[in-house]
């Protein structure tokens, strides 16, 4: 018997720590096993972009001065 494809699951979001304090200036992120989607909170049915996990390391890494 076997088990036939799986479901895929759906990435698990979070806000940035980082997002204005207002509702108008938030990004979401998401770990996947090909490394990181990012999408505006403002429309989670939209369009995102996946960037590496080392990509994304370096992004969050650096500070802004």
């Amino acid at each position: 018997m076997s088990a036939g494809p799986q479901p895929v699951s759906e990435p698990v979001w979070f806000k940035s720590s980082h997002s204005g304090g207002n509702t108008t200036e938030c990004v979401e992120a998401a770990f996947v096993p090909s490394g990181v989607l990012v999408r505006d909170s403002k429309a989670p049915g939209g369009p995102h972009v996946k960037v590496s996990a080392d990509a994304w390391c370096r992004f969050v890494g650096n500070s802004v001065p």
